[in-house]
């Protein structure tokens, strides 16, 4: 299937230095005494920089120039730095409370309030029943749609949808698979369709056997029948992945396509790993449904049939706790085959193969192959398609032979909402702007995603429930186009690279106060940013201490112990 929409990064037009431009006047203007004037005594500048650039990120130097500059010097050029700043874990809050929350941990008011300086503030959040967001008076943007904005979750798609009939809700995320037509054909609701921009996989640990074993792992790529999956359990719009990361997505699918599913080559390939006979093993997943998975459990239970049945491979499957799932994921812990995927944060390979694949991925898949950290370095540095093209090649085709996992399908999804809903869109990124909808008359909109949020320090998240919910509350210096990909000017008014593209300046937008009432200014980005990039600073802690997106992103992190 082609897709409607082929992404390019910013990259091209960076070579010539980005100029990102102001928002619009409105935006940068407060009515009288909205904005805490900014401080009149002196500004002292944080700035942290690493020795050199042999730990292995890519920031060099993050420093305050004065109250409303931020310079970033890199390692090399970063052509994605505008598409990744502008991503929620690398959101802006105020260093006098990061320092008074301890940077997180058990506990830390820091995982269930933040204080960011978006259209929404947190309200209250009811663990386990609903999430409240009331209207930030002081925003320096355009004011909200709704006074009240109230996050619900359910896991069943049909029960998301039920409550949408029933109006107790007027959004909803992931419709069934089977529920499009009936939403399609209902004059209440409305329909729209977000673009496949994910990807489901079956995972596993290079470092726990068998899947120590590449012949194993190939054999499991071949003995998996991916169109069953996608036919049976997928909604329209899904397709079998040819590759990892989706073909609109430039450079995607350069270099060879997936194995063929063939179950008489996997039973070779298993027998010459030393398994004619097959073997026992697990099968974990979380039981929450992602736009890349509408249906785990049913999917869960087709993989074990299919590895019985095809190549004698005995699974146990394994429900885990969403959070539990992702940590031990993240920490390679699970000692057997998983079910995980990925949904675009911005349109870039580096989104898809540098954080799962890269040097500063995490633990999950095990050992990196230096043949793929080193193909996706070299592609990550070059800012045209065409430059990049090759190093492509050699990375898919490097993971293709070394398996470190199976890419199952790039699913479609759907959002249904009440027809009477002004500004329903669906974001390619799922990021949904709820400022930006609302039902005329009605001061309080209620969204029904699959799962609660994890936390909402969503620099320590990667689930998609945690940081839809923090983009209402927290901005960073750019941000993504609502319903869009562009990249746009949020807190900062411009972000401006030199030639190299290897040191980009940021400047900042004035008279913007967090939801405290507290100034924000340059030290607030030094040390939103910083506290993620140390693993020795104090305030490193939050939820889990992961801290995923950073490193796969970015890289390593500065002074990180040895274990890491």
């Amino acid at each position: 299937m082609k897709h409607k929409i082929l992404y390019t990064l910013m990259a091209g037009l960076l070579l010539a230095s980005i100029l990102l431009s102001a928002c619009t006047p409105q935006a940068a203007t407060q009515a009288p005494g909205e904005v805490v004037p900014a401080e009149e005594t002196a500004f002292e500048p944080m700035s942290v920089s690493a020795p050199d650039c042999e730990y292995g990120g890519l920031f060099k130097t993050i420093e305050a120039i004065d109250r409303y500059t931020v310079r970033f010097t890199m390692c090399s050029p970063d052509p994605a730095f505008p598409s990744k700043i502008a991503f929620s874990p690398f959101a802006i809050q105020p260093s006098e409370y990061l320092e008074s929350t301890g940077g997180g941990g058990e506990g830390s008011a820091l995982l269930e309030k933040p204080i960011g300086t978006g259209p929404y503030m947190v309200a209250e959040w009811k663990r386990g029943d609903e999430l409240v967001l009331t209207r930030n008076a002081n925003y320096w943007g355009e004011p909200a749609d709704n006074q009240t904005v109230v996050f619900r979750w359910g896991t069943e798609a049909a029960q998301r949808l039920l409550e949408l009939q029933a109006g107790t809700v007027d959004g909803i995320d992931n419709i069934g698979p089977d529920d499009f037509a009936v939403v399609a054909a209902d004059a209440n609701l409305q329909l729209i369709e977000r673009e496949a921009l994910n990807i489901f996989y079956v995972g596993f640990n290079n470092v726990v056997a068998p899947y120590d074993n590449e012949q194993v792992r190939q054999a499991i790529a071949m003995g998996i029948d991916r169109q069953r999956i996608v036919d049976n359990f997928m909604p329209a719009g899904s397709e079998v992945a040819s590759h990892f990361t989706p073909c609109s997505i430039p450079g995607g699918c350069e270099g060879d396509a997936w194995y063929e599913f063939d179950v008489e080559a996997a039973r070779t390939k298993l027998a010459e790993a030393g398994f004619p006979d097959g073997f026992d093993t697990k099968l974990f997943y979380r039981d929450v449904v992602r736009g890349y998975l509408p249906q785990p459990s049913v999917v869960a239970q087709d993989i074990q049939a299919q590895l019985l049945e095809n190549l004698n491979i005995r699974v146990e499957i394994v429900v885990m706790e969403s959070g539990a799932f992702l940590d031990a994921a993240d920490s390679g812990a699970l000692d057997g085959l998983y079910l995980l995927g990925w949904g675009a944060d911005y349109p870039d390979m580096t989104n898809f193969l540098d954080y799962h694949f890269g040097a500063g991925a995490t633990e999950q898949f095990g050992e990196k192959f230096t043949d793929i950290t080193e193909a996706l370095k070299a592609g990550a540095a070059l800012a045209e398609d065409a430059a990049r093209a090759p190093f492509y090649v050699t990375a898919n085709n490097a993971i293709r032979t070394h398996v470190p996992m199976v890419p199952i399908s790039h699913a479609g999804s759907g959002l249904a909402f009440k027809a009477t809903v002004d500004g329903a869109h669906a974001s390619p990124l799922g990021n949904e702007s709820f400022a930006h909808m609302g039902i005329p008359g009605q001061d309080t909109f209620v969204w029904m995603q699959n799962a609660e949020p994890i936390s909402l320090y969503c620099a320590d998240e990667t689930d998609g429930e945690s940081l839809r919910a923090c983009e209402q509350v927290t901005e960073s210096l750019l941000r993504y186009a609502v319903g869009g990909v562009a990249v746009e000017p949020s807190l900062a008014t411009a972000c401006n690279a030199n030639t190299e593209l290897t040191v980009w300046t940021c400047n900042l937008r004035e008279g913007v106060t967090f939801h405290d009432g507290s100034a924000f200014d340059a030290n607030d980005v030094v040390m939103s940013l910083v506290v993620q990039w140390d693993a020795a600073h104090p305030l490193h802690k939050g939820n889990t201490g992961a801290f995923a997106y950073w490193s796969g992103l970015w890289g390593a992190f500065l002074n990180a112990p040895p274990s890491e």
